[in-house]
């Protein structure tokens, strides 16, 4: 892969996010959308101000996950994010008919992606997620071009074909030189709705393995439950809607977990002094 050029000025900062995170994968079917709503309630219920941008243009799923269907306001010079579940968030599929195809060439996608993170009023926000589509393609491109991201995060399920899969995703990062906060296993075991108890129906730890491959952290082992297909079905987040459940605590921990490798990555940049 190629990347293109950065403007002189190269990635410029959105006034009030004190860090933005790219929620990535290398294929679909990870379940990296229900990741980054999931993530971002948790965040969110910490008392960090939180938002969520669906940067995935051509298959917009936040709105659904999130029970959300309304248009977004204006306040006349830029669009509000819709508030839900205690997140601002923003997706085309809040602007677009219910089941309309988005059939658009790159430059349309990065320009939609670009007036999502400047004309959108997001205000301060402690985090800003960014839902990316999976792969590594024009989206992921004009984002890590655009913004200084704090990092990115890699979700990946447990065989070893995600992982082969997953290092696409780990090395597109690397060569756009942004900072990879960790892998987080999603669909880790799977939770028997009738008696709770844990199986593995895949290879067990595969994302163990590629952070130690990878010398990235393990952030999360997220089980698949099926009250997270019901609850995303219903737009209502995990931390929500079951609070009490084992995969909501694996949520909460992910985002004490990543919020701590922030700060940490934060306390680590050198502070340049001026004057005597």
């Amino acid at each position: 892969m190629t990347a293109p050029a950065v403007g002189p000025g190269g990635p410029t900062a959105v006034d009030g996010i004190a860090h933005s995170i790219a929620i990535a994968s290398g294929k679909g079917g990870v379940g990296k959308s229900t990741v980054a709503v999931n993530l971002a309630v948790a965040l969110g219920q910490t008392g960090a101000a939180t938002g969520l941008l669906d940067a995935d243009i051509y298959g917009p799923s936040i709105p659904m996950m999130t029970g959300v269907s309304r248009m977004p306001q204006s306040n006349g010079q830029k669009i509000l994010p819709v508030l839900a579940h205690g997140v601002r968030l923003m997706s085309l599929g809040f602007l677009m008919p219910e089941g309309a195809p988005t059939v658009w060439r790159g430059p349309m996608v990065s320009g939609a992606i670009q007036q999502f993170l400047r004309d959108v009023e997001w205000g301060r926000l402690d985090y800003l997620l960014i839902d990316l589509p999976p792969g590594t393609g024009d989206a992921q491109l004009t984002v890590a071009q655009s913004i200084p991201l704090t990092g990115a995060v890699v979700v990946m399920t447990p065989q070893d074909v995600a992982m082969t899969i997953a290092s696409k995703a780990i090395a597109m990062f690397q060569q756009l030189k942004v900072p990879l906060l960790g892998i987080i296993e999603n669909m880790s075991t799977f939770m028997c709705p009738h008696c709770g108890t844990p199986s593995a129906i895949f290879k067990r730890s595969g994302a163990r393995r590629a952070s130690e491959h990878f010398g990235l952290p393990l952030l999360a082992e997220i089980p698949l439950d099926p009250i997270i297909c019901q609850a995303s079905d219903r737009g209502q987040p995990i931390p929500i809607e079951h609070p009490d459940s084992p995969v909501a605590d694996a949520f909460r921990r992910m985002a004490g977990t990543l919020a701590g490798q922030i700060a940490e990555k934060a306390l680590s940049i050198p502070v340049i002094r001026v004057g005597p």
